[in-house]
């Protein structure tokens, strides 16, 4: 098991680093975490939603995505969560009533889900989250220590050197540990160290020492293109590239990691205010499509988005920008007007949509054959004639046929989520709009996935002493 001295310490990428380097002995691998907080979520082979990390792990292990590696799932609303659980949607709750009402159920779920995996795998790697030594909250902290003692897998520490006060993180979290926690503790690991290793010189070493466990190394900072469960972006910084994008930066902004591929190839501003004079303007997933709608229309970036559709950018909306963009958006209790670029209208049923997707587009004129996965409440209606930006063809492996989204000139909508990856329709899109400019075309910057893990998963293994984690099981 890995936890953290904190959350953002980089759990999520060494895990999928150990997944994979127990994968190249030729172990069967699964990864784990009882319970994540994200809106960046994937869709499971059993149509169920799962945490994004999870997803990443399992793909380090060459499995397929189960609800199992992540049983319980929270999606922060106004004021609370949404509870998803084995992939569906459990209920509601506030995060007082969560802590103290329903621990013990899930605490026992998410070990029937994990022993469910040891008993198919040779090997299971449990993420933890945030810190095992928040005293204030341990009695009811389902995902750290109780579960590494439910199963006695041996545990390490992840400690982030870079935010500073690194020999205080680890020393901190084995101080506040009980007894019968710190004998799990094997040893730690320093993460995401920028220079030289010298200036360490043997303290790590003597504080393994003061407690009886291995300082297994330190991981230097690396680039990389893996999604992660917490946003990378840097929400103040712009892109670079020959094209410009205005990503809108919703308060409620869900499955941001869609537009990685244009941080890669174009110059992105995050708007949360202010002119829009991009060449593209894009709409993002959000977890609460009218709260964000009425967020946008009190900055007057609705009549930003129209304006801008009027002057020929091309308008991108994705799931809950898609219904955005809309004439209309109803939940039962409120009827909001959209902004009126696609004649569609929305209303949000009880039965959440979760599926895994693959059709052609429409909308290049190309008929790209385009995945993706779909994570929404809103059914999307056409209220004119139909002009589709997908055919999907399959949902969730088995043959289907049905639109998907609409297109109107240089404006299109769409429930799929993971669109830019598709990196035929991301180039021939982004020369589209290079070809109206008068601008050379170009090939974009891509990435493969197996790869970055493969290239994280070698730096892991030249840093850190792999030999005595294996040891460890």
């Amino acid at each position: 098991m890995v936890q953290g001295t904190s959350s953002g310490v980089g759990k999520s990428l060494i895990v999928a680093a150990l997944c994979r380097h127990f994968k190249r002995m030729g172990l069967t691998v699964a990864p784990f975490k009882s319970q994540n907080m994200s809106l960046n979520s994937a869709v499971s082979i059993e149509g169920g939603e799962m945490a994004r990390s999870q997803y990443v792990q399992s793909i380090a292990c060459e499995e397929i995505p189960s609800v199992k590696m992540n049983p319980i799932l929270l999606k922060p609303e106004t004021n609370g969560s949404q509870i998803i659980v084995l992939g569906k949607p459990y209920g509601y709750s506030g995060a007082k009533d969560y802590m103290k009402s329903k621990k013990a159920e899930l605490l026992s779920l998410s070990v029937d889900a994990l022993r469910a995996l040891m008993n198919t795998h040779d090997l299971v790697v449990i993420e933890g989250a945030g810190s095992p030594a928040e005293i204030n909250i341990k009695d009811r902290d389902i995902v750290n220590m109780k579960i590494a003692q439910s199963v006695n897998a041996p545990v390490i520490l992840v400690a982030d050197i870079e935010r500073g006060g690194a020999f205080a993180q680890i020393t901190g979290t084995i101080e506040l540990l009980e007894e019968d926690e710190k004998k799990f503790v094997k040893g730690y690991i320093f993460n995401k160290f920028m220079g030289d290793k010298s200036l360490l010189e043997d303290y790590p070493e003597r504080l393994a020492r003061k407690y009886n466990i291995e300082f297994f190394g330190t991981m230097p900072y690396i680039k990389h293109k893996i999604p992660e469960e917490d946003s990378m972006i840097d929400w103040n910084k712009d892109g670079e590239g020959d094209l410009s994008v205005d990503l809108i930066h919703l308060p409620h902004i869900s499955n941001f990691d869609d537009f990685d591929p244009l941080l890669w190839n174009t110059r992105v501003h995050f708007i949360e205010n202010g002119k829009l004079d991009g060449d593209i303007v894009v709409i993002p997933g959000t977890k609460m499509t009218i709260e964000d709608l009425e967020w946008l229309k009190e900055r007057g970036l609705d009549s930003e988005i129209k304006s801008a559709a009027k002057r020929g950018s091309y308008v991108v909306g994705i799931c809950g920008g898609y219904q955005m963009i809309g004439e209309e958006i109803s939940d039962g209790q409120r009827r909001v007007e959209g902004m009126n670029l696609v004649p569609v209208k929305t209303e949000f049923v009880e039965e959440k949509r979760i599926s895994n997707l693959k059709g052609h587009e429409k909308f290049t004129g190309n008929d790209i054959e385009i995945e993706g996965y779909e994570v929404h409440h809103g059914i999307s209606r056409y209220t004119s004639s139909i002009s589709p930006f997908a055919v999907v063809e399959n949902v969730n492996g088995k043959n289907s046929n049905y639109e998907d989204g609409y297109v109107k000139g240089k404006i299109f909508g769409t429930y799929f989520h993971g669109l830019f990856r598709n990196f035929d329709f991301t180039q021939e899109f982004l020369n589209m709009v290079r070809r109206e400019k008068g601008l050379e075309e170009r090939k974009i910057i891509t990435s493969s996935l197996t790869e970055e893990i493969d290239r994280f998963t070698d730096l892991f293994e030249s840093n850190i002493d792999v030999k005595s984690i294996e040891k460890l099981i």
